[in-house]
């Protein structure tokens, strides 16, 4: 199986922070991010994921939840590493295609091809003021427009032919220009003439990452995306949605195999399954309501107040037509309330642990059960581990879950390749633009 570390600052568990095992005083040093991605590296582990976004959150009152820029940290993470994948969040709505080319060009010769590009649209509506617009685009426009950006960035890491980068020192050639081509994008929304000012990186693109699972979400990862970081809550919903999105891409004319399915998964991870317990407790005990139930408000659209805390959580308030209700995580907390009917301190507990990805208490042994129970039964190619807290909850999964999996065969010992798409079995794309062999080269640069 394929296994990510998805650091958030402090950990996963809105309360991670003030947790006596957390540090809060080192979430903005550099040295402790490089020594999880270390960390995580000396687990063999695929990649690590940072997430983020282009406005402040809204209850980061009570959470440590600000956004540090994904390309410094990874560049900083990429010059205390050798193999781990690099993998940052980038949003369509919200960047230029030629701007993130090169940024992502730029980390991929920088880690020697380690680079994955999460490719998000960004629901959060308080993005817009930011850029100048007046109103956040719609669900549906935002997926044109990633449509029509992914196609132009493609293009514009293709335009660069492996073979363009000559650098011979006798004959004075640099760069053959008849291997770099203007790619002339012209599609609905994005204009770009290009070329790249890099030459083609290690991986010829970074990996493809898509995270969504609403339905303009899956027919765009299906088509595009090689790996997809989804929310699941139980075995059945996980095994609906891989084979669901497996399908969809083999409709496609694509090898399901080469899109990888990573749930997220959030373990609090102790000698006995009472005591793992206890510990999730700790974390939930720590919580401020004010802060959940703003949470709550941005899923599911209910203002409820701390006096209705242990009173049934209002089916009948919550509205699914509109915006909100083509969103995955939506859908994900509404079948929680509908299938559990918790009471809303529950509901908050449960999103709590890491905003809707599945949360466990237990022994190494059942963690370990519970992933290989997933990876076996067509539900997961791999797992996005998100730890509680950082960085002791990390440590316990590699000190303690990571050894069973490799003596039940499921995850490997050592690294067998240097790239990110090596460790994700992923081929090496040619360049849409490299001529025939034998052929002249197509459209010279000026």
């Amino acid at each position: 199986m394929h296994l990510n570390l998805f650091v958030y600052p402090g950990g996963h568990h809105e309360a991670a922070w003030r947790h006596g095992s957390s540090d809060p005083d080192r979430l903005l040093d550099v040295g402790h991010y490089q020594d999880l991605a270390r960390s995580a590296e000396a687990a063999a582990f695929d990649g690590v994921f940072f997430a983020d976004g282009p406005s402040l959150a809204d209850n980061v009152r009570y959470a440590s939840r600000f956004r540090l820029e994904p390309f410094t940290w990874l560049s900083a993470i990429a010059a205390v590493t050798e193999r781990i994948g690099l993998i940052a969040t980038a949003s369509t709505t919200y960047t230029e295609p030629y701007n993130l080319a090169r940024l992502f060009a730029s980390l991929d010769h920088l880690s020697r091809g380690r680079a994955g590009w999460n490719i998000v649209t960004t629901g959060a509506p308080q993005a817009a003021g930011n850029f100048g617009l007046d109103s956040h685009p719609v669900h549906a426009e935002r997926y044109a427009r990633a449509q029509d950006f992914l196609e132009a960035v493609t293009k514009l890491w293709d335009s660069w032919e492996d073979e363009a980068l000559v650098a011979d020192q006798r004959s004075g050639l640099f760069a053959d220009t008849d291997r770099i081509h203007t790619v002339d994008h012209d599609g609905p929304l994005l204009k770009v003439r290009g070329p790249l000012n890099i030459p083609r990186s290690p991986q010829g693109r970074p990996v493809y990452v898509q995270a969504g699972s609403s339905e303009d979400g899956r027919a765009f990862a299906a088509r595009h995306a090689e790996a997809v970081f989804t929310a699941h809550q139980t075995l059945g919903s996980g095994q609906d949605f891989y084979a669901d999105i497996k399908k969809r891409a083999a409709r496609l004319g694509r090898d399901p195999r080469q899109l990888l399915v990573l749930p997220g998964i959030s373990p609090f991870i102790a000698s006995t399954e009472a005591a793992a317990r206890r510990l999730h407790e700790e974390f939930n005990e720590l919580t401020q309501p004010e802060y959940s139930l703003q949470l709550l408000h941005r899923l599911l659209g209910v203002r409820l107040s701390q006096e209705e805390l242990d009173g049934p959580v209002p089916r009948e308030l919550i509205e699914t037509d509109g915006e909100r209700g083509n969103g995955s995580r939506f859908r994900l907390v509404l079948d929680i309330v509908e299938r559990e009917q918790p009471t809303v301190r529950e509901l908050l507990h449960r999103l709590a642990g890491a905003r809707g990805h599945r949360v466990i208490a237990g022994t190494p042994e059942q963690v370990a059960d519970q992933l290989q129970q997933w990876y076996e039964e067509g539900a997961a190619d791999g797992f996005n581990v998100m730890p509680p807290w950082l960085p002791g909850g990390f440590d316990l999964f590699a000190e303690h879950v990571v050894p069973i999996l490799r003596q039940r065969g499921l995850f490997r010992g050592e690294y067998s390749g240097r790239t990110l798409r090596e460790h994700y079995g992923l081929p090496r794309p040619a360049s849409r633009y490299a001529a025939p062999r034998g052929a002249a080269a197509a459209v010279p640069v000026a």
